[in-house]
């Protein structure tokens, strides 16, 4: 077979593998999507906007609490994994994995002295609510200790995106238990908040499990004292880590800022009702996520496999997918968004409706440039996708220092603009690297 028609096979096998791990995602995420709206509406309708608003801006701290104390990762050891499972090498990926769990504890280790400094220490200038400090640092500790990142990255380095849709579907399902529970002896944030956290954790216990599972002759506790082994066999690991850690904090300011700031200059009133539609709209671009999770796998793999040419042919295949994917989330939030967010709050809601159109423009754009982080990724470029991401940040910030006065409506329409800015960006960025395949790629 001429090497041709074997890189061609290469590319249209990866393409379906992409279809498939995705279909699993999409497949969780449904179901996911069906539980979260329930388990939305019985939060906002059992605390009221103002509590759920204080729910919102907690989760939302914590959420960026493991962003910025977290690496992603799972997205070192599917780069420098890959090889070593198309190689048969299980010695060294066991030890890159390994190292990737030691890295998640560290990091929440990191988070948690973080957050008791800024929340004790900086909670008055932030205008926390005191009766709920304590309860957001425990929240905060028990999600950066649920992390999971690396057993993830095994997962889906292995392929088995199956079972990850399986642990994961606990998570929206035990939610939706807990959320009725709470709702008949009497819903609190506290209660909700410690609810959440709990499932956080069995869910990271779960995929632990399961990861280790597939591999318990690699996955062995004892290859944690090897760290330096594991960054000597992977050389370049700590740029790219560092890279995609500054990167991954960009992008959780991108998604959790707007609602920070909504809550700091409009109130916790606005803040619940803008998580609530901002909840909606990203739970329509699910596929942008999920979409990250099997693209990058897939274009790592078929970088080592396939030539330029083919290589750019998958690109375009999934880009074509994703703009149409994009199209189809403003549709169905003109076509729905206005009952959906009726059902989920009732009269209580009825002034998000308008916030909710551009707050899914943006998701739209979001989605629309999906596979190219893992573009920039796999081909040794991640630092333009770090550019990219902080001139999208800078435009996102003015955007809402502008429009702010204008209510949580000009803080969605900065967000679209941050988030179409970045599009744009990312596609030419893109464009020029894609041109450049037959060139050796640098190394972050």
């Amino acid at each position: 077979m001429s090497k041709t028609v074997e890189s061609e096979q290469n590319a249209a096998t990866g393409f379906r593998r992409v279809l498939k791990n995705i279909g699993w995602l999409l497949g969780g995420k449904v179901f996911g999507a069906v539980c979260s709206l329930v388990y939305l509406a019985i939060l906002v309708r059992s605390l009221g906007v103002k509590d759920f608003g204080h729910f919102a801006l907690i989760f939302a701290t914590a959420q960026a609490f493991v962003a910025l104390s977290g690496f992603q990762v799972w997205q070192a050891i599917v780069k420098f994994g890959t090889p070593y499972i198309l190689n048969g090498d299980w010695q060294r990926f066991g030890r890159l994995a390994v190292f990737g769990g030691v890295v998640d504890v560290l990091g929440a280790v990191i988070g948690c002295l973080m957050a008791f400094a800024i929340i004790y220490g900086f909670g008055t200038e932030l205008e926390l609510n005191p009766n709920y400090v304590d309860v957001a640092f425990l929240f905060v500790c028990t999600l950066l200790f649920a992390r999971g990142s690396a057993a993830m990255g095994i997962l889906r380095v292995l392929d088995r995106y199956d079972l990850a849709v399986y642990v994961n579907a606990v998570t929206p399902a035990s939610r939706l238990l807990a959320a009725c529970l709470i709702w008949w002896v009497g819903p609190t944030v506290e209660r909700f908040l410690f609810a959440w956290g709990m499932i956080e954790l069995i869910t990271a216990v779960l995929l632990w499990i399961a990861a280790w599972r597939q591999k318990p002759e690699t996955l062995k506790f004892g290859l944690v004292l090897q760290w330096k082994t594991t960054l000597d066999e992977n050389v370049g690991i700590k740029r790219f880590m560092g890279i995609t850690y500054a990167n991954d904090s960009l992008m959780a300011i991108l998604q959790q800022g707007p609602l920070l700031a909504v809550g700091y200059f409009l109130g916790t009133s606005a803040a619940g009702i803008y998580r609530v539609v901002d909840q909606l709209a990203k739970g329509m671009s699910k596929l942008s996520n999920l979409s990250t999770q099997a693209l990058f796998p897939e274009i790592n793999r078929l970088k080592h496999l396939s030539p330029g040419d083919e290589f750019r042919k998958l690109i375009r295949q999934i880009n074509i997918m994703v703009i149409l994917s994009g199209i189809s989330v403003v549709i169905l939030a003109m076509l729905l968004g206005e009952w959906t967010i009726q059902i989920i709050g009732g009269d209580g809601l009825s002034s998000a409706n308008i916030v909710l159109i551009p707050l899914a423009i943006g998701a739209a754009f979001e989605l629309a440039s999906v596979a190219y982080e893992p573009v920039l990724y796999s081909t040794g470029h991640a630092r333009y996708s770090f550019m990219v991401r902080l001139l999208s940040l800078v435009v996102l910030t003015i955007g809402i220092l502008s429009f702010v006065s204008y209510g949580t409506i000009g803080v969605a329409w900065a967000v679209a603009l941050g988030f179409a800015t970045g599009y744009v960006l990312m596609s030419v960025t893109v464009w020029f690297v894609l041109r450049g395949m037959n060139v050796q790629p640098a190394e972050g």
